[in-house]
């Protein structure tokens, strides 16, 4: 079978309606999928519930980048099913000790925090951070603040949305968390302004990724670590979507040549089998936890950690970064290639792209719904900017496949 085949979708079938009319009435809204009901999928594909294949662009936010059902990781996710499933941190799990030995040295870090969900990673972030001010800095209690980037995107939590310039996110889930100061992203001189006696972190996403890719000043990152050192204070990196290969580095912070205190990591991390995060850092900062103080009922279980051992351990070959790279220099090849013809720019790294289209020739939502019909699958942001982040076990074939499909999607309207 080709990559051709199988793939297009003039319309809804009665099993897709079905099954969106299913969802819709029972599901709450929040939100807005392309009629795509997907129903299997295998290394970058995605088949729907009548048989319709989609090149999956998306990967789930970089949850997927090492491919649906990866062999090696499903085969770990069976192993663990045999055995144990849920261990409560009452007691200690014999899976928990090598994945957190394993991500520290990926990291170079000393220390994990392990958790569920992206937004857990960085609620959690934020109260180490707090904790260590208090603790370490000598910030009295209830004084601590933290600056972050104006258009960042770290979940949706209350305290996250607090700190939001989405008036999506916020509007109506008022009143806000204090102890957040927003700063222009890529602005050095405003994140140094920004911190005073009491600021225990700064909190930044290396590459905005629900921004649209947004890429920032080559001087930005290395300036925030040495304006942090100067200051004592905590550089928290959320490499959620930016992390594990995704830019064609373990993480994007790398390609600065910088060091955050702490990294926020998710999504990829659960091997699109579970979910699993993690905060991690050095002894000094981790280490003001103590028992009772935070936790997780499922944080750090066995087979979350079985699968995410296995991650970490294709990361540390270094296979993913490397194929991320190469792959992502025929990404954007591709897609430079029709600014004019309908794009207006492209920005990111590796198997990441934001890719800008000319407004005037429809939404972003439209043009995700054209794509889909072609069998490509990705997101919109923002109006007008089509998001390109596939599984990093996508070949350069359909990669290739799926520019053209773009390019005459853009032709046709």
């Amino acid at each position: 079978m080709t990559i051709l085949d199988n793939v297009t979708s003039e319309s809804a079938t009665p099993n897709t309606d079905a099954a969106i009319e299913l969802e819709s009435g029972h599901v709450a809204r929040n939100y807005a999928p392309l009629p795509v009901v997907a129903h299997s999928a295998e290394g970058a594909w995605i088949t729907d519930v009548d048989g319709r294949r989609y090149l999956d662009c998306l990967a789930a936010y970089s949850a997927v980048n090492f491919g649906h059902r990866n062999p090696e990781i499903t085969a770990a996710a069976h192993a663990q099913l045999d055995t144990m499933t849920l261990a409560s941190r009452a007691f200690h799990s014999d899976r928990l000790g090598p994945f957190a030995a394993a991500l520290a040295k990926l990291a170079d870090k000393d220390m994990v925090l392990p958790m569920n969900s992206g937004a857990e990673a960085v609620e959690s972030g934020i109260k180490v951070a707090r904790k260590w001010g208090a603790e370490v800095k000598g910030v009295p209690d209830g004084q601590a603040n933290i600056v972050v980037a104006e258009n960042n995107f770290h979940g949706r939590t209350i305290s996250i949305v607090s700190f939001s310039s989405d008036p999506v996110a916020r509007g109506g889930f008022g009143p806000y968390t204090p102890g957040f100061r927003k700063v222009p992203f890529g602005d050095a001189d405003a994140v140094a302004a920004a911190i005073d006696e009491n600021t225990v972190a700064v909190l930044l996403e290396p590459i905005q990724g629900e921004a649209g890719i947004i890429v920032p000043p080559d001087d930005f990152l290395p300036r925030v670590r040495e304006i942090c050192t100067a200051n004592n204070v905590l550089m928290i990196a959320d490499e959620i979507q930016s992390g594990l290969a995704r830019t064609g580095y373990t993480f994007a912070c790398q390609r600065w040549g910088v060091v955050p205190d702490v990294y926020l990591l998710g999504k990829a991390l659960g091997g699109a089998v579970v979910p699993l995060s993690a905060v991690v850092a050095n002894a000094d900062v981790l280490g003001v936890l103590n028992p009772g103080e935070h936790g997780s009922t499922f944080g750090g279980n066995p087979l979350a950690t079985a699968v995410g051992t296995t991650v970490v351990k294709m990361l540390a070959t270094g296979e993913f970064q490397a194929r991320s790279r190469e792959l992502g220099e025929r990404l954007h090849a591709g897609l430079r290639a029709l600014i004019g013809q309908g794009v207006l720019a492209v920005r990111g790294f590796g198997l990441w792209a934001g890719v800008d289209v000319d407004p005037d020739l429809g939404t972003g939502k439209e043009l995700s719904m054209a794509l889909a019909r072609r069998g490509i699958l990705v997101k919109d942001t923002h109006g007008s900017t089509l998001r390109f982040a596939p599984p990093i076990v996508i070949t350069a074939e359909e990669i290739d496949w799926a520019v053209g499909q773009l390019a005459e999607a853009l032709a046709a309207v």
